[in-house]
């Protein structure tokens, strides 16, 4: 299926993504959704505060004791309740990583992780708060499910259908303004890949913040007569292994986009399946296995060579050893 891709994507003025998470809380909520959001004191950070005083009973704030949070969230699902637990991704995926193991994954609870700003989205909050390795903590977890959302569309689509699916999530999530990829009409499915673009000479996978990076990079290799087709894997585990196999089979070369670091991510799980299953040519685009910095997240993307040229650059190496 080819996404419903927006029209004059960049000239789009959207919402913040925290004002998207937060509607979609009080949305919930309102339709009568066993919702709890719990947060490590970033209500104001990830735009929640101005509903603590309107849900006192269903916005809860945790202080800064994240690992707490999540067992107390595992304790809530327990019960009965769908708790939304947010904190910056390099918090939620680092220290309470025991946590989501043991008290939500392995105990089989309903429990879903907010990592907000991944990657070089953190930006200005530098490499400390910078989650690079939060794919690959958690990929390793059986049963847990991995989303990384790419734009405003994506997340009011799929929050409400992640509270509606019963297992731990992990949810990578920009704060901030982020380049619209979709059509208001565009649906997802959980574990689907969507197409946003069709090409027979090779296939770009990318997820998050690099997915409009890959339909840039895809339009420059169009000027040179360079078709190359484009893959949302917005949901990493379960990996959409069918999209996989056939892009492998025929396009004949792959190359994935992930902002995160190159050791366990997206490029990772694409390989590991190709190489069991259909070997073909692959690059990848990511974090070399480097700690974050600080920086606008334009500079960021610059320096880990995450930007669109980046991606123009793997794919015209990627066909050098196709053919």
């Amino acid at each position: 299926m080819i996404g419903s891709l927006a029209q004059n994507r960049k000239d789009i003025k959207d919402p913040e993504m925290r004002t998207i998470y937060a509607q979609s809380i009080e949305r919930m909520i309102l339709e009568g959704k066993q919702i709890v959001a719990l947060d490590a004191d970033l209500m104001r950070a990830i735009g929640t505060y101005g509903l603590w005083n309107k849900y006192p009973e269903q916005i809860i704030e945790c202080g800064i004791a994240e690992a707490n949070m999540v067992g107390v969230a595992a304790g809530l699902s327990s019960e009965g309740f769908i708790p939304f637990v947010h904190t910056f991704g390099c918090f939620s995926a680092r220290r309470a990583l025991d946590q989501i193991f043991m008290s939500c994954a392995y105990a089989k609870q309903n429990v879903k992780i907010l990592g907000s700003d991944p990657g070089v989205v953190a930006a200005l909050n530098g490499g400390t708060h910078t989650p690079n390795e939060d794919i690959a903590a958690l990929r390793a977890i059986p049963e847990m499910t991995i989303v990384d959302i790419c734009d405003t569309v994506m997340a009011a689509k799929l929050l409400p259908q992640i509270a509606d699916t019963h297992g731990t999530f992990f949810i990578r999530y920009p704060r901030t303004s982020i380049p619209r990829v979709y059509d208001e009409s565009m649906e997802f499915q959980l574990g689907k890949s969507v197409q946003l673009r069709d090409g027979k000479d090779l296939t770009i996978i990318a997820s998050g913040i690099e997915v409009s990076e890959a339909l840039d990079a895809a339009e420059v290799l169009a000027q040179e007569g360079i078709e190359a087709r484009v893959i949302d894997m917005f949901t990493i585990k379960p990996l959409d292994t069918d999209a996989v196999e056939a892009a492998a089979k025929e396009t004949g070369a792959i190359v994935t986009a992930e902002n995160h670091n190159v050791n366990g991510g997206l490029g990772s799980a694409v390989a590991e399946y190709l190489v069991e299953h259909c070997l073909v040519p692959m690059e990848r685009v990511a974090n070399m296995d480097r700690f974050g910095d600080v920086g606008s997240l334009r500079y960021l993307m610059d320096e880990y060579g995450l930007s669109f040229r980046f991606i123009v650059e793997k794919a015209k190496q990627v066909l050098k050893r196709k053919y």
